[in-house]
């Protein structure tokens, strides 16, 4: 398949300056897998001191940024803004995003359409709640997320990471099990089949978040169609290290 591991660390709306610097440091300073692609999401004040302090080879990320490139949108920052301190990537559509500020599908693929045009790289999150896994609908909302997006990235896949992210698991301490995970996988690898490419869906990574910690990594890493991680609590931590080289 030879899609390349890429384990995020979403750091959300945490650390201040000296927390940063000791993130910073330790993955300076870790023995990290070189056949890993680590990316970094980093609060928007930040990202220029990140981006200046981190080699190159690891990839620094804004948390979110708007559909439009300037304007009257008080508290947004735009693409041209990411790219104009360095950063490379961009997380759109997490859940949190999508919860808690009232994010739609078709906003998202606004955003990354726009991301994408300015030729960031772009994490999409998708991903159901507890209710609709309860009820039997999970396939249903990745596939439906899913294919919002698939207008808005085109023909530019190869910029695009999915990181399949159950939002029951995420910061509750439960994770999918390793089978669960996989089975989502496959089933959205077996969509984009059908309703993009095989090439797409083969080329693709696609990555599991929800309470992934060094103790678990390694057992889902082992899964044929989990390319990565897209981590939140434990990207804070000296952990993080051990989750990147997870696959070694």
């Amino acid at each position: 398949m030879g899609r390349k591991f890429v384990v995020g660390g979403n750091w959300k709306m945490n650390g201040q300056s000296n927390q940063i610097n000791e993130i910073v440091n330790n993955l300076k300073n870790g023995s990290l897998d070189r056949s890993a692609e680590v990316v970094i999401g980093v609060p928007a004040i930040y990202l220029a001191q990140v981006r200046s302090n981190l080699p190159k080879s690891i990839g620094v990320a804004a948390q979110n940024c708007w559909k439009a490139d300037k304007g009257a949108f008080t508290g947004e920052i735009s693409a041209p803004m990411i790219k104009d301190v360095g950063a490379e990537w961009v997380i759109l559509g997490h859940s949190e995003r999508r919860t808690i500020f009232g994010e739609s599908d078709s906003l998202v693929a606004e955003k990354v359409a726009n991301a994408l045009q300015h030729n960031l790289k772009v994490i999409a999150c998708i991903g159901e709640t507890l209710e609709e896994r309860e009820s039997g609908k999970t396939e249903e909302v990745v596939f439906r997320q899913t294919k919002a997006l698939v207008p808005a990235i085109g023909d530019k896949w190869k910029n695009v990471v999915l990181a399949y992210e159950p939002v029951w698991a995420i910061g509750t301490g439960k994770t999918a099990s390793p089978q669960q995970a996989q089975d989502v996988h496959a089933s959205l690898r077996k969509w984009l089949a059908e309703n993009v490419s095989a090439e797409v869906a083969q080329s693709v990574r696609i990555q599991y978040g929800g309470s992934v910690t060094a103790a678990n990594a390694k057992e889902l890493a082992a899964c044929e169609d989990i390319d990565g991680f897209l981590v939140g609590g434990a990207s804070l931590k000296p952990e993080f290290v051990n989750i990147i080289n997870a696959r070694q």
